[in-house]
């Protein structure tokens, strides 16, 4: 059997991770600035999080949602208190697609309403609510097609107020900051907007925080910038630091009962274990404070390169646009310096790396993105 073909992948093969280096198998060592799509926040192999799981591993590593499971407790408990959002119930799951699924469920079991609105280069994940709300037709099935999600501009209010005027608005779904689609900032009016409208016509606002929370924009969720609470918050990524797991912080307005919403791994005592980890590296070494100090550092440092077109983003979520002709950037940096960044489109560099970055990590980086760009210069 072979495996199905629908990544395109680097050919490198790493065996090894520490902090924010990984190694290959031929002992090539990387800095990681990318964590794996944001997955990495802690560091790899960090070793309050190897110690966390090899102990829950010594226990039990699974059962189902049919008996008590402490850690679940603990890990809302725990979340509420890093979050600030100690007045919320939690549904545990195993990924971003699935906890934009669920939420999208939720709020339409809350209100009885069936119309979503999201916005242009949305990114929610590849189950089907999820991939329906998502702005890219090469990843949308026909069966997963439906008129009930109304596609509006990025940061239009205008528009957004037309959208509830006319239509029965189930919810909103927002990234706080879009990653696929380019690392683009939401306004603070923009949510203060959708969080009044959404009281004003008791439409659920879901704040997509799968790739934008956790701290890594220097809050807990990058919609708290906004200062409005969401109904919803869908979290994953970051939440494991490897491990899956996924969830959704919800308002106690949304009433639970037996059946809603279901799942067989999620929450299991591993993923417990992982995340609890994830939340106490956080607060025992203010991550949260030096992704916004590190994160600051290098958007102020990148902005200085003639050649960048804009640096977006917030704390360790950084996109850095380039020229049509420096897209190429990402792979210099991989194969010439080993360093490991993500992209949005071709000329849009993304940097989402571990929150406990150096600067010393973060300054290796910024010499190496200088060569590259002298390296592209063509003499006039």
């Amino acid at each position: 059997m072979k495996l199905f073909d629908v990544y395109p992948i680097n050919p490198i093969e790493i065996v090894k991770g520490i902090g924010s280096l990984v190694y290959d198998d031929k002992g090539t060592e990387y800095l990681d600035l990318y964590g794996g799509h944001a997955v990495i926040s802690i560091g790899h192999t960090n070793p309050r999080y190897v110690k966390r799981l090899e102990d829950q591993l010594h226990k039990i590593g699974f059962y189902s949602n049919s008996i008590e499971i402490p850690l679940q407790k603990e890990l809302a408990e725990k979340l509420g208190q890093v979050s600030g959002k100690t007045d919320y119930q939690l549904f545990l799951c195993n990924s971003g697609a699935e906890a934009n699924e669920n939420a999208l469920k939720l709020a339409s079991f809350y209100n009885g309403k069936k119309k979503v609105i999201a916005f242009r280069k949305a990114f929610h994940g590849r189950t089907s609510l999820a991939v329906a709300v998502t702005d890219n037709p090469k990843i949308v099935a026909p069966v997963n097609e439906t008129d009930n999600v109304i596609f509006l501009p990025w940061c239009d209010e205008a528009a957004l107020e037309q959208a509830f005027a006319e239509n029965e608005i189930s919810s909103v779904i927002i990234e706080g900051i879009q990653g696929v689609g380019g690392i683009q900032v939401a306004t603070t009016s923009f949510l203060q907007k959708i969080r009044a409208l959404c009281d004003q016509y008791n439409a659920v606002y879901i704040a997509d925080s799968v790739q934008c929370g956790y701290g890594r924009t220097g809050k807990f969720y990058s919609h708290d910038f906004a200062g409005a609470d969401a109904d919803i918050y869908t979290m994953a990524k970051g939440m494991g630091n490897g491990f899956p797991i996924g969830a959704i912080s919800i308002a106690l307005k949304i009433k639970p009962s037996y059946g809603m919403l279901g799942t067989t791994f999620g929450g299991n005592h591993l993923a417990c274990a992982a995340a609890l980890a994830v939340l106490e590296e956080i607060e025992a070494n203010n991550l949260m404070q030096n992704a916004a100090e590190v994160g600051a550092y290098l958007i102020d440092e990148l902005k200085k390169f003639e050649q960048v077109i804009e640096v977006r983003g917030r704390g360790l979520m950084i996109g850095i646009e380039l020229p049509e002709e420096l897209s190429n950037v990402r792979k210099k940096l991989l194969y010439k310096h080993h360093i490991f960044t993500g992209e949005a489109k071709p000329n849009v560099v993304r940097l989402l790396p571990a929150l406990n970055l150096t600067k010393a990590h973060a300054d290796q980086f910024l010499e190496a993105f200088a060569q590259t760009l002298k390296a592209a210069q063509v003499p006039a």
